[in-house]
């Protein structure tokens, strides 16, 4: 059963990405629990391995940083869920796609507790939603908004960045980028589509569903002395 943490205020995203990669370390040494974190950061873009320079349309409007993670542009901000999830893919099969399609189902299934359609689309990944009260592509394909990005690595099977889920962010963010390389379709969040959910009502879905995805109880783990002593260790701002 994973370590869950929900880290409260918005985590400054170089101290939250070295604090992660000393815990993924730590569980590749079996001298860590498997974690999942949840949390904010400031605005800022992060460029993945596949990011190209002619998607950063406005290069002085946040940080940006470079990521590591597999993928290209995305935004972070106040109101988005980031789910960063350190699972070890020894003890669970080490296949990245098995993996990748379970954090779509992940996602897809705790959207349904709101009753929003998550959909997968071939050859783009993360979550989408259909959108036909906007005007179709050119092409005739139905518009679609992304609702969740994904971008994870893996480093000795143990996996880590994970998922970021629009709740409630200022959606204008993302026109500083082209979000994950795919223009013509647009960005949406679960308040944008009419639905008052707050950080913590998506937390709750996110862990009753974890079972489902990747077997295990999904239990959020409380603030206590111990979970913030833990968090110095691993690096953490907590509060």
């Amino acid at each position: 059963m994973p370590e869950w943490r929900v880290l409260e205020g918005l985590q400054p995203y170089a101290e939250t990405l070295a604090a992660m990669e000393a815990r993924v370390a730590r569980i590749a040494a079996g001298r860590a629990p498997e974690a999942v974190w949840l949390l904010e950061h400031p605005p800022l873009y992060t460029a993945g391995t596949s990011a190209r320079a002619a998607d950063l349309r406005d290069a002085g409007r946040f940080a940006v940083h470079v990521a590591g993670r597999g993928g290209q542009y995305t935004y972070h901000g106040p109101g988005q869920r980031v789910v960063y999830v350190m699972l070890d893919l020894n003890a669970r099969g080490r296949d990245i796609r098995r993996f990748v399609d379970a954090l779509e189902g992940w996602v897809i299934d705790a959207l349904a507790e709101f009753n929003v359609t998550g959909l997968r689309r071939p050859g783009r990944v993360g979550v989408w939603v259909e959108r036909p009260d906007k005007p179709p592509l050119p092409d005739g394909t139905p518009h679609d908004d992304k609702i969740a990005a994904i971008g994870v690595k893996l480093r000795r099977w143990v996996s880590f960045h994970g998922l970021a889920i629009n709740v409630e962010p200022d959606l204008s963010h993302y026109a500083g980028i082209v979000p994950c390389g795919i223009a013509g379709h647009g960005v949406t969040s679960l308040v944008d589509l009419g639905l008052p959910v707050a950080l913590a009502d998506l937390d709750l879905a996110l862990a009753r569903r974890f079972p489902v995805a990747f077997g295990g109880p999904g239990a959020l783990r409380p603030a206590t002395a111990e979970a913030e002593a833990e968090a110095v260790g691993d690096g953490l701002r907590q509060g």
